[in-house]
C-alpha cells in the first residue's frame, strides 16, 4: 500500500463506538473499534496547527503544536510553536521550539529541511504573511532550535504549508496557501545551507483562487515526481498540480480539476480503493457562508484507473456532515482498510471516523470520537502508544482551545 503525506495523516470521554443492526438484523460489515480520550494541552490562545513525527529519533512518533495568545490580551499575535515528547507509551512531555513570535502562527509542516537526518518544522505566520522553519538541534528537549525564514512578509494571510522535494535535487521545497488574504499557491525553492539565511525564491504555481486552504504534496500520476493538491474553497475548486519538466530543473505545473462541489476546505491524499494510486479524502462546508448545510459532507475522489494517471476523477460521498472541516485517512479497525476520520467546526463542533463498508463507493457508518467541542479544526492519525493501532489526534480552537487524543483500544 503506497502512503502518501501533507505532513502525517494531517480526537474527552471514552468514545465507544456501536454498530446497531437494522431491524432486519443485519450485521455490520465489521465491528467499529474502541476509543480512549486523553488531553494533551488545555488554555490555548488559539489551538490550529499539528503534525506527528519523530523529532528526537527515539522510534516514537512526538507530536508539533502551534498556539497564538488571543486578541484580547496586551500582546496581541504572541505566538508559541510546541512539541510534545513521547515516552513511548502515549504520555506526552510539552517542550518549547519558539516563544514570543509575532504574526499568528497556524498550520505547519514537518521534513528534514537541511538534509542532517532530524526532522525540522516549517509553520506559517498568518498575519504576518510568512512562512519560517525552526531547524532541528539534534536534541531537541535540550538544545534551541535555530529559526529560519522562507518568506517574509509577501505572501498575504499565509495560511497552510507542505514539504517536498519538487526539483529533484535532493531537498525539501515548500508549497504554501494564501487563504482569502493572497488567494494563491505559491512553491519556495530550498536554496541549500549556503542560503539559509536569506528567503527562498519564490515562485507562483496559480493566482486569483478565492479562499486557498489546503496544500498536500502527492504523487498523482506515478510519475515519481511529486505534485500539489490544493483547494480554494469560495472558488469552489479542488485542483492538483503535476509536476512536468525535467528533473534537475525548475518545475512547471499542469493544472488538473478533480471538482468543483461546494465548499472544500481540508483533505489528504490517500488510497482509499487500495488500486495503487493516490485518491483525495475532502471536507465540504465549514460554514452556512461557504455552502448550504445540506451541502455539508466528507466525500472522497477515486482516482479513475488501475492505477489511475489523476486525469480522470470520480466523487463519492462518505457521508454528510455539518460544518465538515478537514478529514483524513487511516486503517483504525485493522481490517486492511482505509477509514476516514474527519472533524466539523462551528459552536457544535466534534471529532467523528466513518467505517470503510468494503465497497466504499457506498455510505459509510459514521461513529463519534467527541460531540460538542467547538470549532475543531485540525486531525491526524497514527500510531501514538506504540501498539500497532492508529490513534486520533486533534485540536479545536476559540470555545474550547485544546489539544486531544484518542487511544485505540481496538475491537470492541
Amino acid at each position: 500500500m503506497r502512503v502518501f503525506s501533507c505532513e502525517l495523516v494531517p480526537l474527552l470521554v471514552i468514545g465507544l463506538c456501536l454498530v446497531v443492526a437494522a431491524a432486519s438484523q443485519e450485521k455490520p460489515a465489521a465491528p467499529p473499534a474502541l476509543f480512549q480520550e486523553d488531553l494533551i494541552r488545555a488554555k490555548y490562545g488559539y489551538a490550529y496547527g499539528i503534525a506527528a513525527a519523530d523529532l528526537d529519533g527515539d522510534g516514537d512518533l512526538d507530536l508539533v503544536s502551534s498556539d497564538t495568545t488571543d486578541d484580547k490580551t496586551p500582546k496581541k499575535d504572541n505566538g508559541a510553536l510546541l512539541w510534545f515528547e513521547n515516552d513511548g507509551k502515549g504520555t506526552f512531555t510539552e517542550h518549547v521550539i519558539a516563544k514570543n513570535e509575532d504574526g499568528w502562527f497556524e498550520r505547519l509542516a514537518v521534513g528534514d529541511i537541511d538534509g542532517d537526518g532530524h526532522p525540522d518544522v516549517a509553520v506559517v505566520l498568518n498575519r504576518a504573511g510568512s512562512i519560517v522553519w525552526f531547524q532541528n538541534p539534534g536534541k531537541p528537549a535540550t538544545l534551541p532550535w535555530k529559526r529560519h525564514i522562507i518568506v517574509s512578509g509577501s505572501l498575504p494571510g499565509a495560511y497552510d504549508v507542505a514539504l517536498g522535494d519538487f526539483d529533484g535535487d535532493g531537498r525539501l521545497d515548500a508549497a504554501a496557501s494564501s487563504w482569502t488574504r493572497g488567494n494563491r499557491f505559491v512553491w519556495y525553492r530550498n536554496p541549500g545551507k549556503e542560503g539559509f539565511e536569506k528567503e527562498w525564491p519564490a515562485r507562483v504555481i496559480e493566482d486569483k483562487l478565492s479562499e486557498t486552504r489546503t496544500v498536500c504534496v502527492a504523487d498523482f500520476n506515478g510519475d515519481g515526481r511529486p505534485d500539489v493538491l490544493g483547494t480554494a474553497s469560495a472558488a469552489p475548486l479542488v485542483v492538483w498540480y503535476e509536476n512536468v519538466g525535467t528533473r534537475g530543473e525548475l518545475p512547471t505545473w499542469k493544472k488538473h480539476v478533480v471538482s468543483t462541489t461546494a465548499a472544500p476546505v481540508h483533505g489528504r491524499p490517500a488510497d482509499i480503493d487500495g488500486d495503487g494510486d493516490a485518491d483525495i479524502v475532502m471536507a465540504h462546508g465549514m460554514r452556512d457562508g461557504l455552502a448550504p448545510r445540506a451541502k455539508h459532507q466528507v466525500v472522497w475522489y477515486e482516482n479513475v484507473g488501475k492505477p489511475g494517471k489523476g486525469t480522470e476523477w470520480k466523487q463519492h460521498v462518505v457521508r454528510a456532515l455539518a460544518d465538515a472541516f478537514e478529514a483524513v485517512a487511516a486503517d483504525l479497525d485493522g481490517d486492511g482498510r482505509l477509514d476516514v476520520v474527519a472533524t466539523a467546526w462551528g459552536p457544535a463542533g466534534r471529532v467523528v471516523w466513518f467505517h470503510n463498508p468494503g465497497e466504499p463507493m457506498k455510505s459509510w457508518p459514521m461513529h463519534p470520537l467527541k460531540d460538542k467541542w467547538p470549532n475543531a479544526n485540525s486531525v491526524i492519525a497514527g500510531d501514538l502508544n506504540g501498539d500497532k493501532k492508529v490513534d486520533v489526534a486533534a485540536t479545536a480552537e476559540r470555545g474550547a482551545n485544546e489539544f486531544r487524543w484518542w487511544k485505540n483500544l481496538g475491537d470492541r
